[in-house]
């Protein structure tokens, strides 16, 4: 049992059979993060359905996000792919968004032999590849994500899907 005493601005640590290390603290905050985590998962699926509602007749220019069928994901991130053929690349689109700051992330996979990491191996000795890898090269390079975090309002991703229907040209619509 520990408890708290809290004197001249300092606080001291009294256990009985314990010593405080670092480690206790941080489960104590992990103990206290897991009661929060019912609401962080509703929220992540709202601001999903919020995104993807305000979204979904950008169909044409981006591919975005499905669960899979029987499946109820609690979504980390809002996973947008460009479709062939649109007039501007992601790069375009990603740097538009940070001035508006609005953060993005790419999507680290997509083809890894493609990373830095795989220069030094060599195919058919370190490592093979099965068939094409045309889908993985699409995400690595035309896919980005935008964040899903349980603290954002209606009016923060209300200014997302704004400034993404304004760069693309559909804002009026």
């Amino acid at each position: 049992m520990m408890r708290f005493i809290e004197r001249e601005y300092f606080l001291y640590y009294i256990c009985q059979l314990c010593r405080p290390d670092t480690h206790v603290f941080l489960a104590a905050i992990g103990c206290a993060q897991l009661e929060k985590l019912p609401g962080f998962v509703e929220k992540r699926k709202e601001n999903f359905q919020f995104l993807y509602h305000d979204l979904k007749d950008l169909q044409e220019l981006f591919i975005l996000p499905k669960a899979t069928p029987k499946s109820d994901p609690s979504w980390f991130g809002f996973l947008l792919t460009l479709r062939d053929g649109v007039k501007f690349k992601r790069n375009d689109i990603v740097t538009y968004l940070e001035e508006k700051n609005i953060q993005t992330r790419n999507l680290f996979a997509g083809n890894l032999t493609r990373h830095p990491c795989f220069s030094p191996l060599k195919e058919g000795k370190d490592y093979r590849i099965a068939g094409e890898l045309k889908n993985t090269d699409k995400i690595m390079r035309d896919s980005f994500w935008l964040g899903l975090y349980p603290g954002m309002t209606e009016g923060m991703i209300k200014h997302m899907t704004d400034q993404i229907k304004s760069f693309t040209g559909f804002g009026g619509r």
